[in-house]
């Protein structure tokens, strides 16, 4: 399954409809097939593998990330209550999700699911499915790009009613589908981890990855003893250390070599299994190279033959010089409720340079207000003269 189309409807920190489209929508030259996912051949589409949410301070790019995170979780039938990234519906009254994704058996697919929200004994939100649709349609339909995602005039396939009473009332009726096809996306999300510092995992790591990120590292193992785990560490010319708890590591790695082998880790799995890699911050703890190196894999044909897909935040305009196209770049601002813009509505030429652009203002409310600086100067002045 390929996420193709996102659109939120009624959330309440959002100043209109979240619209977020996950496929190439500019002309695919020759050059950039070497950095995109070539989905189907009629008509001729590709994923963009490593999209980036670029915005200020407090603009929404964790919100957006959460609303792509819920998004998915419908789509893999993960009860709406048990999701971390339920707080994004903060008690609407009512929102409507759209999801456009292909399917392994070629066809364009469109879920749409209706939730509500009830308080529970606690105080606190129950979220609810109170109405829910399926379309498809074969890719073979599809005429031009412009209409991959159009269902005018198709009758849904499928209609959630009375007689799926057996489902949990916040759990998607597509289980059902997906448990038939044997069709879900293969997810790994560190929306939870910008912050934290600790394995969430006990395997082996490859040592090439930790030599990427910290080559005076010589061991890093783990071992299970009688229902154990030791963690074996070595340093060169260093003895072994052997450790009995992963949170314990965080005394001799640093942060970023932490962080690298989670998410290098993770981003090898899911350029595997050609699932989704969810990263908010990603420069958090890392240098631009290592941050680089990540995003080059993902747009690297050759590495990424399952097409998984890398969706990022980040302040850093620098980083969007690495993408050729503007169709995979999504502008955040808020400004009286949060908005996203595709890049490529703002600019059509993809040969200016993004950072450029970005940094000038030029693209709007992408930049501190002068006002804001004016005054914080004027504040660090009069303290100096005090």
């Amino acid at each position: 399954m390929k996420i193709l189309r996102i659109r939120a409807e009624g959330l309440p920190l959002f100043k209109a409809p979240l619209d977020l489209t996950f496929y190439a929508k500019q002309r695919v030259n020759e050059n950039d097939r070497e950095t995109l996912y070539h989905l189907s051949n009629q008509p001729s589409v590709y994923l963009n593998t490593a999209t980036a949410m670029i915005g200020l301070n407090a603009s929404g790019k964790t919100s957006v990330m959460k609303v792509i995170e819920l998004a998915v979780a419908i789509v893999r039938n993960d009860p709406i209550n048990h999701t971390s990234a339920k707080t994004i519906l903060n008690g609407t009254q009512r929102a409507v999700f759209s999801i456009w994704f292909a399917d392994a058996a070629q066809h364009i697919c469109l879920l749409q699911t209706e939730i509500t929200s009830e308080r529970d004994q606690s105080g606190g939100w129950h979220y609810i499915i109170s109405g829910e649709s399926l379309w498809e349609k074969p890719f073979t339909s599809v005429s031009s790009k412009k209409r991959l995602t159009d269902f005018t005039g198709i009758t849904p396939a499928a209609i959630r009613s009375e007689d799926d009473l057996y489902l949990s009332d916040d759990v998607s009726f597509i289980i059902a589908r997906n448990r038939r096809t044997h069709d879900i996306p293969d997810v790994y999300s560190l929306l939870s981890f910008t912050n934290v510092n600790v394995l969430p995992f006990s395997e082996n790591i490859p040592p090439e990855i930790i030599t990427f990120l910290d080559p005076t590292v010589e061991i890093l193992t783990f071992d299970e003893e009688n229902g154990k785990t030791f963690i074996h560490l070595k340093f060169c010319d260093q003895d072994e250390i052997v450790l009995n708890r992963a949170a314990d590591l965080e005394q001799y790695l640093s942060s970023g070599t932490i962080k690298g082998i989670v998410t290098f880790s993770m981003a090898k799995a899911v350029l595997n299994s050609g699932g989704y890699l969810l990263i908010d911050e990603i420069e958090n703890h890392f240098n631009k190279e290592i941050v680089t190196t990540l995003i080059r894999f993902f747009m690297d044909a050759d590495l990424n033959q399952n097409g998984g897909v890398l969706i990022f935040t980040t302040h850093y305009p620098e980083l969007l010089d690495e993408y050729d196209r503007n169709d995979s770049i999504y502008i955040i601002r808020n400004r009286g409720g949060i908005t996203a813009e595709n890049l490529s509505d703002i600019l059509t030429r993809n040969d200016i340079k993004k950072s450029d652009a970005y940094q000038s203002g030029f693209l709007e409310g992408t930049t501190p207000a002068y006002e804001a600086y004016l005054s914080l100067k004027k504040n660090f002045a009069d303290s100096a003269h005090k």
